[in-house]
């Protein structure tokens, strides 16, 4: 798994969970996905960032059907992520919760792949922001049509559940 625990030295603190739905297109050069591929490789992506594990990432309507590569896949997520207590407008209880390092790189998670280092971009900057990080090192290298001299290396901390 691309995250590992490391718990500050504070310990766990109290969040609450926070519903996302988001419609998520993707448009790159180097890699085509099908749309089912896209919600794939998404829903990695989702719970690799800490996520809760029920997280849904499905196809979206695609000219060119089930399993063939469309130019424009579009993916539909609907997700959770904690957010520490008092930053959320949400009625649910408070659980405990802690900072986690993650880690997304070639291979790690192992679904991933340097063919997806736009993916990974794309996602950065559409969707982490609706996870509560901090100390965000953005070390991403994609080269349009070509995997040679792309790189995969992000590294942030997510607060996420207390395992």
């Amino acid at each position: 798994m691309a995250a590992s625990a490391s718990e500050t030295a504070t310990g766990p603190e109290q969040g609450v969970w926070q519903k996302h739905e988001y419609s998520f297109q993707f448009l790159g050069f180097t890699t085509t996905y099908s749309c089912d591929g896209l919600a794939s490789k998404l829903k990695v992506l989702l719970i690799a960032a800490g996520a809760r594990a029920d997280a849904k990432s499905t196809s979206g309507a695609c000219s060119r059907g089930y399993g063939t590569p469309d130019k424009f896949a579009r993916a539909y997520l609907k997700f959770y992520t904690l957010s520490a207590v008092g930053t959320a407008d949400n009625a649910s209880p408070p659980i405990s919760g802690t900072w986690r390092s993650v880690a997304l790189a070639d291979r790690s998670p192992r679904e991933l792949r340097l063919g997806d280092c736009e993916l990974v971009e794309q996602f950065r900057d559409k969707v982490l922001p609706m996870f509560t990080t901090r100390n965000i090192d953005n070390r991403m290298t994609c080269v349009p049509n070509q995997l040679s001299g792309s790189v995969i290396n992000l590294k942030f901390e997510v607060f996420a559940k207390f395992m």
